[in-house]
C-alpha cells in the first residue's frame, strides 16, 4: 500500500489576524483566495530524504517565518502544505493535481528527483502556478521540457559536469566509465560529464546503467573495474551514490581507479564519513562554510534541524523568500505576474549574489568546486570541504544561445 501522502498547514503561527488581511486588500494586494499557500513536495522517507526532506520543509518555514519578520508582520497570510511523492512522477503529479484544484496551493517548491519535476511542471503551467525546482538536476528543466511558470534554482546537470568533470581530468583523470542510474537525471549527468571529459582531452570508455533506486552495485562495479578506466564516474545520487562508494572500497578498487561523485551533498559525506570520503572532487551551488553570511544562516537552520543545509535545503529557503518577495511587489499571487517580478529581482541573499533568472527559468549563480578534506584537516563538525574554486556564473550555467527552451526563442 502507498504510504499516505501526509501535508501540513502552518496556521497557527504563519498567518496573520483578520485586521491585518483587511489592510492589505485595502492596499491593492489581490490574493485569488485570500492566502498565499506554498507546498513542499519532496522525498520524506526514500534516498533523497536526508538531502531534502525534512529538512525542505524546515528551510521553507525559516523563510516564511523572516519574510513576516522583516516586513514586522504586516504582510499577508501564508501557509504551508508538504507532501511526499516518494519519487514517483505519478504519485507527484497527482499531489499537485490536488494541490491546485482542491487546496488552491499557489507554488510549489523543492522537487528533489527529475521525475517528479518534469510530472509537475506542465501541470502547474496548465493550472497557472508556479514550480521552483530546489533538488532535481537535469537540464531538460530549462531545456526541451521548460515552462513559463518554472524556476530551476540550484543545480543542474551541465554545472555538476563542469566543475567536478573538468577538474578530475585536469588532475589526470583522463579516462572515464561511468556508472549510472537509469532514468532521465543519470542519463543527463552522464551526458554532460562525457562531453566534458571528451572536450579536455579526455576519452569514455563505457558505462552501465544501474535501476533506480539500488541496491547491490556489485555487478556493475565490477564491469566498471574491468575496463581500466582511471576514473568510476558515478552518475547517480543519495544512498545511490553511498552505497556506490562503500561497495567499491569493499571491492578494494580504491586506489587503483578514482571515484568521481558527479553529485555528492554534504550529508552524503557525513554519512561516509571523511576516512572513506577524503580527496574526492565535488561541485556544489552552496557551502555552509563557505563565509561568515552562510556560517550566520545555517547556524540558524542547524539549531532547528540539528545538521547543517546541503545546497536543496539552502535552496527551499532562499527561492521561498525570493517568491514571497516577489507576490509582495506584484501585488498578488497571479503565477505570470509573480514570475515577471521574480525575473526582474536579482536573488541577493547568502545563497547567491546579483543572481538573475534567464527566460528558460534557470537561476544564474556561482558554483563552487570542493575538495573532501583528510580526517585530520577537518577543525570542527561539519568542516568536511576545502574550497578549491569558485566557478563563476557564466561558466557554471550552460550558455543562453545552446538553450533549447522554445522560451529563449521568441
Amino acid at each position: 500500500m502507498k504510504r499516505k501522502l501526509v501535508s501540513l498547514a502552518v496556521a497557527a503561527a504563519l498567518t496573520l489576524a483578520p485586521g491585518a488581511l483587511v489592510a492589505q486588500q485595502k492596499g491593492g494586494l489581490k490574493l485569488s483566495d485570500g492566502v498565499v499557500k506554498i507546498g513542499i513536495l519532496t522525498d520524506m522517507s526514500g534516498l533523497y530524504a536526508d538531502l531534502s526532506g525534512a529538512g525542505s520543509i524546515t528551510a521553507a518555514k525559516m523563510a516564511i517565518e523572516d519574510f513576516r519578520a522583516q516586513e514586522k508582520g504586516n504582510v499577508f497570510p501564508i501557509e504551508l502544505v508538504y507532501g511526499d511523492h516518494q519519487n514517483k512522477g505519478d504519485v507527484a503529479s497527482n499531489k499537485a493535481r490536488e494541490w491546485f484544484e482542491r487546496d488552491k496551493v499557489d507554488m510549489i517548491g523543492d522537487l528533489v528527483t527529475t521525475s517528479t519535476a518534469l510530472a509537475v511542471m506542465p501541470i502547474a503551467k496548465q493550472a497557472n502556478r508556479i514550480t521552483i525546482v530546489s533538488g532535481a538536476a537535469s537540464t531538460l528543466i530549462t531545456g526541451k521540457n521548460c515552462t513559463d511558470t518554472n524556476v530551476h534554482y540550484v543545480y543542474d546537470t551541465y554545472a555538476l559536469a563542469n566543475g567536478t568533470g573538468k577538474a578530475v581530468v585536469k588532475q589526470g583523470g583522463d579516462s572515464w566509465f561511468f556508472l549510472t542510474a537509469d532514468y532521465a537525471f543519470g542519463h543527463s549527468l552522464e551526458k554532460d560529464t562525457s562531453d566534458v571529459v571528451k572536450a579536455n582531452g579526455g576519452k569514455v570508455l563505457g558505462a552501465v546503467r544501474h535501476p533506480f533506486p539500488g541496491t547491490d552495485f556489485s555487478s556493475f562495479l565490477l564491469k566498471a573495474q574491468s575496463s581500466g578506466a582511471k576514473v568510476i564516474g558515478l552518475a547517480n545520487a543519495g544512498t545511490d551514490t553511498t552505497n556506490s562508494i562503500k561497495q567499491a572500497a569493499e571491492f578494494g578498487i580504491m586506489p587503483k581507479q578514482s571515484l568521481a561523485g558527479l553529485l555528492m551533498f554534504l550529508t552524503d559525506i557525513h554519512s561516509l564519513g571523511l576516512k572513506t570520503a577524503q580527496n574526492m572532487y565535488l561541485t556544489e551551488g552552496f557551502y555552509w562554510d563557505f563565509n561568515a553570511e552562510t556560517r550566520a544562516w545555517s547556524k540558524r537552520y542547524y539549531d532547528q534541524h540539528k545538521r547543517m543545509p546541503t545546497m536543496v535545503q539552502a535552496g527551499v529557503y532562499s527561492s521561498t523568500m525570493h517568491y514571497l518577495k516577489a507576490v509582495k511587489a506584484a501585488g498578488t499571487d497571479e503565477a505570470k505576474a509573480v514570475m515577471a517580478k521574480m525575473k526582474q529581482t536579482p536573488v541577493n541573499d547568502f545563497f547567491a549574489k546579483n543572481a538573475r533568472i534567464r527566460d528558460d527559468g534557470r537561476l544564474v549563480h556561482d558554483f563552487y568546486l570542493l575538495q573532501v578534506k583528510k580526517p585530520e584537516e577537518s577543525k570542527y563538525p561539519w568542516d568536511y570541504y576545502h574550497v578549491r574554486q569558485v566557478i563563476p556564473a557564466a561558466d557554471a550555467v550552460g550558455p543562453a544561445a545552446n538553450s533549447e527552451c522554445p522560451l529563449m526563442k521568441k
